[in-house]
């Protein structure tokens, strides 16, 4: 008797385990993210201005990255200061901080800047996978990244997600 058929035969609570264990399986491996293999060398702390727009909605958030420890720290606010999501990347992997629910876009969004902001020479080593011309990074099928300056581009996403990001100046 095959595996599958075995746990057909057992009691339903062995029957829904092994189903929600595939479902999980099934959903983490659709959530992964391309990060890089080590963390690039970033200019922290780094404050930015996210203005996001997908179908023809705008919104302005501001976005603080941070080195924790050995960690990164990104908090994403709206105009008013109001935490939208909070997270840490430590270890190739993110993780809540603070009592923020999920928010996977944000980290999409963070995860893709991580890209775009990874320096060029750092680039090929970080993502093997990533394309390069002039002006332009892309991960196919996930991110392409538009440079008007070094720190101002625009991610596009797919399903018509656009982000604009430019560095905010610190005040005097």
């Amino acid at each position: 008797m095959n595996r599958v058929a075995c746990i057909a035969s057992k009691p339903a609570p062995t029957r829904i385990m092994f189903v929600w264990l595939v479902m999980c399986m099934l959903l983490s491996s659709c959530t992964s993210l391309p990060l890089p293999r080590k963390t690039p060398t970033l200019a922290l702390p780094m404050q930015l201005h996210i203005q996001r727009e997908q179908a023809e909605q705008r919104q302005d958030w501001l976005l603080v990255i941070q080195q924790q420890g050995p960690a990164l720290r990104w908090s994403l606010m709206d105009p008013l200061g109001i935490p939208l999501a909070r997270q840490l990347l430590q270890d190739g992997t993110w993780q809540a901080d603070g009592l923020l629910p999920p928010n996977p876009e944000a980290r999409e969004l963070f995860a893709a800047l991580l890209f775009a902001l990874t320096p060029a020479t750092e680039l090929a080593d970080n993502y093997p996978q990533a394309k390069t011309a002039a002006d332009l990074r892309v991960i196919e099928q996930r991110w392409q990244v538009h440079y008007q300056q070094p720190e101002a581009f625009r991610i596009d996403m797919k399903g018509d997600l656009h982000y604009t990001i430019s560095p905010l100046e610190a005040a005097p």
